[in-house]
């Protein structure tokens, strides 16, 4: 994988060992994504399939976009779609994704980037890979998650955050066997770098094999990890989990994760998994396609508001406008 590594882990701040009464959380559930294509048919796992939103929240739907090889002439995007009511949140592992919306704005997302997009009140938005990945092909693996908004944030003007793999708070795990990339929330007094509407934290950790790492986790915060590749174990009882799929915790103090000693060839480097946990908002949910509100009427309004064109129009590849990324 090409997002953030670091050659020599020694050099990263470590996170301090837990207090031995610090509370691991327990599995609550075990589910495997299924797979799907999404845009113009591109792969993708639905990583939250089959899980109650109640469990979710505040997120509501995540992608695993690829892994995939792309030979010359295969690599594909999404045609211009819109969205209201929620965050996406898209992490490039490996590739680079081009994006532009209906204020003007774009930019190009690339190994180890975030794009964090706050649609609100809405906005029409495409993704697409660049003309040059389109000759050459090559690998594309990435994430996109919807972060749900509260009420009093659902109608708020859009806006960007460009998240650059360099600006990503890098711990280490107190063995060292750990590398653990946040990009938002704070872990142990280790801040990332993504600014959120709704309390979360979200981490990408990679542990080599039989590595073991304890996190510090917000008591009120949900938690969820999702392994994008390898395999491992979690939660006080080590709980088998592998690739492809997602693990929904119950109440406590830490996170444990742990990589399985004997990894797949293809997955040596050790197990790979996201770790996301954020402040439940608690309101009603409808979700319909691409707009995520509390009410049906709202929902409703929004399909008219797109189709009379207030969300805005798209506009010839490469325009700019008043956005920024």
């Amino acid at each position: 994988m090409a997002a953030v590594t670091v050659p020599d882990l020694t050099v990263l701040p470590r996170l301090e060992a837990l207090w031995p009464e610090t509370t691991s959380r327990p599995v609550i559930s075990v589910t495997s994504a299924p797979g799907g294509f999404e845009g113009e048919g591109f792969p993708v796992k639905r990583a939250f399939a089959g899980v109650a939103l109640a469990a979710l929240d505040p997120f509501i739907h995540m992608d695993e976009m690829g892994e995939v090889e792309y030979a010359p002439g295969e690599p594909k995007g999404t045609p211009w779609h819109p969205h209201r009511g929620f965050e996406t949140v898209t992490y490039m592992i490996d590739g680079i994704m081009d994006h532009q919306d209906s204020h003007g704005g774009g930019g190009s997302i690339t190994d180890g980037a975030t794009q964090w997009m706050t649609a609100g009140s809405g906005i029409l938005h495409i993704e697409a890979p660049p003309e040059q990945l389109v000759v050459s092909g090559g690998l594309f693996h990435g994430l996109q998650l919807w972060v749900n908004l509260p009420r009093a944030g659902k109608l708020a003007a859009p806006r960007y955050q460009d998240l650059r793999s360099d600006q990503v708070a890098l711990v280490s795990s107190p063995d060292g066997g750990a590398l653990l990339r946040i990009i938002a929330g704070d872990i142990a007094g280790h801040t990332g770098p993504g600014s959120t509407h709704t309390p979360m934290a979200m981490v990408h950790a990679t542990l080599t094999p039989g590595a073991q790492v304890d996190l510090p986790w917000r008591r009120d915060f949900n938690a969820l990890a999702y392994v994008m590749g390898g395999n491992g174990f979690i939660g006080p009882k080590q709980t088998p989990i592998g690739t492809g799929q997602l693990a929904v915790l119950g109440a406590g103090g830490a996170l444990r994760v742990s990589a399985a000693q004997t990894q797949e060839a293809r997955h040596s480097s050790g197990l790979e998994v996201i770790l996301l946990g954020g402040l439940p908002i608690r309101e009603p949910v409808a979700w319909a396609g691409p707009f995520v509100m509390n009410t049906k009427a709202e929902v409703m309004q929004a399909f008219e508001d797109y189709q009379a064109g207030r969300l805005g129009q798209p506009l010839p590849h490469g325009a700019v406008g008043g956005a920024t990324v």
